[in-house]
């Protein structure tokens, strides 16, 4: 199965209900199949290899992914936020190959005899008059259908390939075809170039449900756009909900139409959610665990499992609020020790995934082992009912004096203090104890904070070691536009800070 059959399958049972845009004047199923099949058309004649593209979410994203898709080329979204120097250089990696840009990239590539540059405008705008029976090539499902450069804050960034089986599998076993009602509607305000943006495409599409693309996310302009659309489903990441919530707090809007309101792609503070089940009573909320090499999603902690967490005096179920659920059915989970031997339930390990959707490759080389597990590098635990709980990256383990220390208790215990909004804690280079603890934390509005009453406070609920040497106070922290902690650039600041202390003493 290729991503087109995905398409063609909700055009020829729903042609006239609206895919993409607003309820009047957006595109229907059938028009979003035609436009794929036109730009398909174009794209093979070019005898490029691949498709790029450098824009922010509009409706002509779903046109290009499912484009390229019927063309046999695998489309590779950039991000926007990198330099010209970085997007020169993925490019190249790419050549040859069309890359669509949208206004505000245009200028920023370097040309090149074997890149031809369109601008998104001009590429819809040549899909608007269908090619009739277009002389398209066979899509094998093993082809590469999307190429995503991965975030990584050294070195070149991978690009990680996903196959048309892994996202059809994936799509497949997670969404009934066809069973979003009319009058639904996702908000899609994830960036293109992350899985979750994909993912949510592709899943909208085999569900008939209508998308509407945020170009650019505030949480003002969400609100806004959630109430003109009616908008009864969203994608969001941990940072982009706690100002949400704030927004709507702040100007009493209410979203009637909400029904489901998933979130992921990093560390989300139970405090945040129980926060947002609150405010919003009727909302269904889940929490998605996925990584791109695995396609999107592979755990997840659904509406009643919230509902019976919040709702539960057991402290076990209770901080299941703080777990991401379970894996999918479709994949199997373990976790593992250093020397890769399987440890026992609720102990912590690296969380290992396998299963039809899990790609685990990339241009250069495949990750998976010789029996197809994936190593997430995140760490984890399982419960005895099967809950997953994350705690960080497994790189992001502090090593004091021998001792193993992980940043995520010391966060939870952090924010539970009424004047932390956010926290943050680190190793930092330390030559007693290789690293020592520090903390960076954010004010909640109109509190103050002390570094001394947030060490006893820490010292008070665990054990000394925990203690940060040092608590920062900054207005914000570093996350990327995902909702993920850029621990590394903190930890970065952090020991740039501890050196020029040390220099001027």
């Amino acid at each position: 199965m290729n991503l087109t059959l995905l398409l063609e399958m909700a055009a020829d049972t729903a042609p006239d209900r609206i895919a993409v845009g607003s309820r009047v004047g957006g595109l229907t199923y059938r028009q979003l199949l035609d436009r794929a099949r036109s730009l398909a058309a174009q794209l093979t004649a070019s005898g490029h290899e691949h498709v790029a593209l450098l824009d922010l979410n509009t409706p002509a994203v779903p046109v290009l992914l499912f484009g390229a898709a019927t063309a046999g080329l695998p489309i590779a979204p950039l991000n926007y936020r990198l330099t010209n120097a970085q997007l020169d250089e993925a490019v190249g990696r790419l050549a040859p190959a069309t890359v669509v840009v949208g206004a505000q990239a245009a200028g920023r590539l370097t040309a090149r005899e074997d890149v031809l540059i369109r601008r998104t405008d001009d590429v819809v705008d040549a899909t608007s008059s269908s090619v009739a029976d277009p002389d398209l090539p066979f899509v094998d499902p093993d082809d590469p259908a999307v190429l995503l450069f991965t975030s990584g804050t050294t070195g070149t960034p991978k690009a990680a390939v996903l196959r048309h089986r892994h996202l059809t599998n994936y799509i497949v076993g997670t969404v009934e075809f066809l069973n979003a009602d009319e009058d639904e509607a996702i908000l899609v305000s994830v960036p293109n170039y992350h899985i979750a943006g994909i993912s949510s495409i592709l899943s909208s599409v085999y569900a008939g449900r209508r998308m509407v693309q945020l170009p650019s996310f505030s949480p003002e302009a969400w609100v806004e756009l959630a109430a003109a659309e009616s908008i009864t489903q969203a994608m969001v990441v941990p940072t982009m909900l706690g100002r949400i919530l704030d927004v709507l707090e702040t100007t009493g809007t209410r979203l009637p139409a909400l029904r489901a309101l998933s979130y992921g792609g990093g560390r989300m503070p139970q405090q945040t959610v129980e926060r947002a089940m609150e405010l919003l009573p009727d909302v269904d909320f889940v929490n998605a665990y996925g990584l791109t090499e695995t396609s999107s999603t592979i755990a997840v902690l659904g509406p009643e499992d919230h509902r019976a967490a919040l709702a539960s005096v057991d402290p076990v179920v209770r901080a299941r609020l703080g777990s991401v659920g379970r894996p999918l059915p479709s994949v199997e989970v373990e976790i593992r020790d250093y020397t890769g031997a399987p440890v026992p339930v609720g102990e912590y390990g690296e969380v290992f995934v396998r299963g039809e959707q899990v790609a685990g490759e990339y241009t250069s080389h495949s990750a998976l082992d010789a029996d197809g597990w994936y190593p997430t590098r995140d760490r984890g635990r399982l419960d005895t009912e099967g809950y997953l709980f994350l705690d960080g990256r497994a790189d992001d383990v502090i090593v004091r004096g021998g001792e193993n220390i992980s940043p995520g208790e010391i966060e939870d215990v952090l924010v539970e203090h009424p004047a932390v909004a956010e926290a943050a804690v680190v190793g930092v280079a330390d030559r007693e104890w290789g690293e020592r603890v520090e903390a960076v934390v954010v004010a909640a509005p109109g509190a103050r904070v002390s570094e001394t009453e947030l060490q006893e406070w820490v010292r008070a609920r665990l054990r000394s070691t925990r203690v940060p040497a040092h608590v920062h106070e900054w207005t914000e922290l570093p996350f990327n536009e995902t909702g993920k902690l850029l621990r590394r650039a903190l930890r970065d600041e952090l020991n740039a800070r501890a050196q020029l202390r040390g220099a001027l003493r």
